[in-house]
């Protein structure tokens, strides 16, 4: 007799914000599996999910500065002093309390069931989380950037020394730049100390670059699955790993390019020049699809995302889907409808300014819902 294994849900029950973008002090609970916000522009929808995002990897999804995030109050020239935004998850049956501060002093806390991170890098990953919002079409669109920082969150939210060698490598380049721009002012090399940062640099190179090429080895069937079921299409679409290591050693690499790196005073080569190249029937995606078919390649990689995810945690992570409605016909929007909420037996977080368009979409679906509108 077979027996069921029953993996645990994360899922998230209440969260305040305190001076935190557009919300000075609020907050929320979360009753069902599905949760529509609903309102205008400039209510807080997206601003809302963006908390919910900051509580799983400690920083906001749109903006880079903290300070960037502090309530501004009406009628006044700066913001205020700093923000808190907490959270009450259960993953299974084990509650946990997550609480991302600002100070006034600019010094940032994040602290778990009341204790502190010493690295906010220890938090990544324990809850797990997916957010699409409508100008991650970029990561289809634009520059090989926003490809690898896709590449990166998603592995670092399933790899802890992943994370860790990524931060290693960033600060060894730095390091190895700004030695490259001291060459030019002070009209020297000092040749063994570049050597010496070579070999830092190449440490967590080689072990970033095995790591992605093996992961992608996976996940491209899982992009091509999904981006037929919400396409609609059966064209072939390829997602191709491109990158200077896979014809030639880190080490050489850096030779090759030693003269070339110190008359542009940086690192011209390396795994921080790595790309995803995406194909629609052989040729470049981006030159070639339709405006219905960059979105469905841009949902196939986020659903690929949260699949690899769920396979890795062996429970699904939160899913956030910011004003999906304005950007998918109506037969792409019921195929994605169909995945996240009925297959999918995570918690999601729904977008949309029309609140009887969002309470007609998931009524439909015949799931517990709920909806908060703003």
């Amino acid at each position: 007799m077979s027996t069921l294994i029953l993996h645990p849900m994360l899922v998230l029950r209440h969260i305040s914000l305190y001076q935190f973008k557009n919300y000075f002090s609020q907050s929320f609970d979360f009753n069902k599996r599905i949760i529509g916000i609903c309102g205008k522009n400039g209510r807080g929808k997206t601003n809302l999910l963006d908390a919910i995002y900051y509580l799983c990897f400690t920083k906001s999804y749109f903006t880079r500065s903290d300070q960037a995030n502090v309530y501004l109050p009406a009628g006044q020239a700066g913001p205020a002093s700093g923000f808190r935004v907490a959270g009450n998850f259960e993953l299974g049956t084990e509650p946990a309390e997550v609480a991302c501060v600002l100070r006034e002093t600019g010094k940032k806390e994040c602290l778990l069931n009341g204790r502190h991170y010493e690295r906010f890098a220890d938090h990544i990953g324990r809850f797990p989380c997916v957010l699409i919002a409508p100008d991650d079409v970029q990561i289809v669109t634009g520059g090989s950037e926003e490809r690898r920082r896709f590449l990166d969150a998603l592995l670092s939210q399933m790899d802890a020394e992943y994370l860790k060698k990524l931060m290693e490598y960033n600060r060894v380049l730095q390091q190895r730049n700004g030695l490259l721009k001291s060459f030019a002012e002070q009209r020297r090399t000092d040749q063994q100390l570049l050597d010496v940062l070579n070999v830092q640099l190449g440490r967590p190179a080689a072990f970033i670059f095995n790591r992605r090429r093996d992961f992608l080895y996976d996940f491209v069937p899982i992009v091509r699955q999904y981006y037929r079921e919400i396409s609609g299409e059966d064209y072939l679409i390829d997602v191709i790993y491109e990158s200077q290591l896979l014809k030639q050693d880190f080490k050489e690499l850096l030779e090759w390019n030693q003269e070339r790196d110190i008359i542009l005073q940086r690192t011209t080569a390396g795994i921080h020049k790595d790309d995803l190249s995406l194909t629609l029937e052989g040729s470049p995606f981006k030159a070639m699809a339709s405006q219905g078919q960059r979105k469905s390649m841009l949902f196939a990689l986020k659903l690929a995302e949260f699949e690899s995810l769920n396979r890795h945690k062996g429970f699904p992570p939160l899913l956030l889907l910011d004003d999906v409605f304005e950007k998918l016909d109506a037969g792409r929007m019921h195929n994605l409808l169909e995945y996240v909420c009925c297959k999918n037996r995570g918690q999601i977080f729904l977008t949309d300014t029309h609140c009887e368009r969002l309470q007609s979409a998931v009524a439909a679906l015949n799931q517990p819902f709920e909806i908060i509108q703003l």
